[in-house]
Parts: structure tokens; C-alpha cells; sequence
């Protein structure tokens, strides 16, 4: 998949073209997706980095850092992503500038989108105003109840497998290994630790199943009350598994919430509880 940062690092062919933000690539995300993809033409989506309410001063928890973002748009099938960076002046682009500066400039013919798809400065452009335009529109009927907003309010609570049913996938974490206190090799369970980047929505507290690396994994997210914490740590212990990760990205998917984080009366206490952890993510299911 060829990811560009501006229209003229892409070939100008005949193109069929998905916009918006795609956190999380949903399965609302999908049927656009899936539309471009049906269409014949090369598929192609342009979205935005940072996250648009970003430009306005605005909080966001995102599903999804750009890197993952752009693997589960190429394993859907997506060709070409141009990638356009979203700041206030890109903000002031008006509909018909942004349709024949990024859309015609890049050869798209086809365009699929939600029916309450807007865009352009003000948000004054829509499905009709790209009819208008010469563009052959595709409107993508919408999952009901399935949204951005919707999976990150779950995973916030850690319902994470009703979030995979959203997503058509388990919900995750992404981060880079790095070093930490190694209090997990001592206990005899050594674990990953993981920093996120800064917008990455961080899943309620607590114990999980879930995987990576192939690797069934028991990850802890919080700040290990029974020692006294304080800093937030995601750390994954990936079952049967021996290598170095330090400095490695690990994708981390989260399959079933299986209890609070919490203190001990002692190390004894904690280690035979991470061992009933271990056992019962042997156990669990994958979820979507």
C-alpha cells in the first residue's frame, strides 16, 4: 500500500475514494471500505492526522495511532491512503477546494461515504454538492449504532468484547517496548512494558486476556496498586513466549476483561492470583 502526504505523490489514475477519519476502522468504516473496493477503481482513502477536533483545541482519546490505522486499511484492501495533515489553516479549505485539490487532483471518480457525510470549511460540503462536481457518489447506508464515539465508551469501561463486536475485531493497545522495573521476571511472569502515545485512549483499570505476537497474553493496565504506583503501565505477559522485545512496537489485543487491579496482603497472594490470570486467559476466547 502506497501511504502519501500530498496529492502529487500519487499517480493519477482512475481512483474510488473513502474519506474521513477512520479511528478504530469500524465496521461502519468497513461498508466505505468495502464500496471503493466493489467499485473497480483503484481504492483509495484520504484521511487526516492529527484528529480534526485536535486542530480545534479539543480532547481525543483515539481507538487507533495513525501506524495501525494504515495496516488495517491495506488488510482491508485499500491500495493508496493520502494522508493530509489537519490543522486550522488546512481547516479554512473550502468543500469545492478540497474536492478539486485532493479528489480530482489524485484522478477520483467514485466517492462513498455516509448520507450525513460532510466536509470543507464549515463542514458546507456534502454528497450533493460532490453530484455536482461531476463526481459519481456512492452513499454507504450506516451500521446502526456502530461509532467511534460509541467503541471508545466501551473500551473506557472495559467492555471490550462488545466493543469487538463494533469493530469486527478485538479492541487494542499499541505501544513500544520499553524498560521497566522487571518486578514481573522476579515474580517469575515477565512482562511488557508498553508506552503509548499521548491520544491513545487508555482501557478502564484492570486485568485482561487477550494476545499478541501470536501469543496468548495477561495484560495489566494501572498503576500496580499493590506496590504503591502511581504512573500508568500497560504490561502484557506473553504466555510461552522467549525473546528480547525492548524497542519493538507490539500490537496488543484485548479479548475479555477479567477482573480489577488491586493490592495484596502479600507477594505470595499476588503471584498465586496472576497464576489464576494466566490459566483463565489459557482459556479464553477470542472475540468477533
Amino acid at each position: 500500500m502506497t501511504v502519501a502526504r500530498a496529492p502529487d505523490e500519487l499517480e493519477r489514475v482512475p481512483r474510488a475514494v473513502a474519506i474521513g477519519t477512520f479511528d478504530g476502522v469500524h465496521l461502519g468504516h468497513r461498508r466505505a471500505l468495502d464500496a471503493v473496493i466493489a467499485s473497480g477503481s483503484t481504492p483509495t482513502v484520504v484521511t487526516f492526522d492529527p484528529h480534526p477536533r485536535k486542530a480545534f483545541g479539543q480532547d481525543v482519546e483515539l481507538l487507533s495511532t495513525l501506524a495501525r490505522r494504515l495496516e488495517l486499511l491495506e488488510e482491508a484492501g485499500i491500495r493508496d491512503v493520502l494522508v493530509l495533515r489537519f490543522d486550522l489553516e488546512f481547516a479554512q479549505t473550502t468543500a469545492e477546494e478540497f474536492a478539486e485539490r485532493y479528489l480530482r487532483a489524485i484522478g477520483t471518480e467514485v466517492v462513498a461515504a455516509g448520507s450525513a457525510f460532510r466536509f470543507g470549511h464549515e463542514r458546507k460540503g456534502d454528497l450533493d454538492l460532490l453530484r455536482r462536481l461531476g463526481f459519481d457518489v456512492r452513499p454507504v447506508p450506516f451500521v446502526d449504532g456502530v461509532s467511534s464515539s460509541a467503541i471508545r465508551a466501551l473500551v473506557k469501561s472495559g467492555e471490550v468484547d462488545r466493543a469487538a463486536r463494533m469493530l469486527g475485531r478485538p479492541a487494542e493497545v499499541d505501544g513500544v517496548v520499553v524498560r521497566g522495573e522487571a518486578r514481573g521476571e522476579r515474580l517469575g511472569y515477565p512482562t511488557a512494558n508498553l508506552e503509548l502515545e499521548p491520544d491513545l485512549l487508555v482501557p478502564a483499570f484492570g486485568i485482561y486476556a487477550g494476545s499478541a505476537r501470536g501469543h496468548r497474553a495477561a495484560i495489566s493496565i494501572g498503576v500496580n496498586p499493590h506496590y504503591g504506583g502511581e504512573e500508568l503501565k500497560v504490561e502484557p505477559f506473553l504466555l510461552d513466549y522467549e525473546g528480547d522485545l525492548y524497542g519493538e512496537r507490539l500490537v496488543v489485543e484485548l479479548w475479555r476483561r477479567l477482573r480489577d487491579e488491586r493490592a495484596f496482603e502479600s507477594e505470595e497472594e499476588l503471584v498465586a492470583q496472576i497464576a489464576r490470570d494466566v490459566e483463565e486467559t489459557r482459556q479464553a476466547e477470542r472475540p468477533a
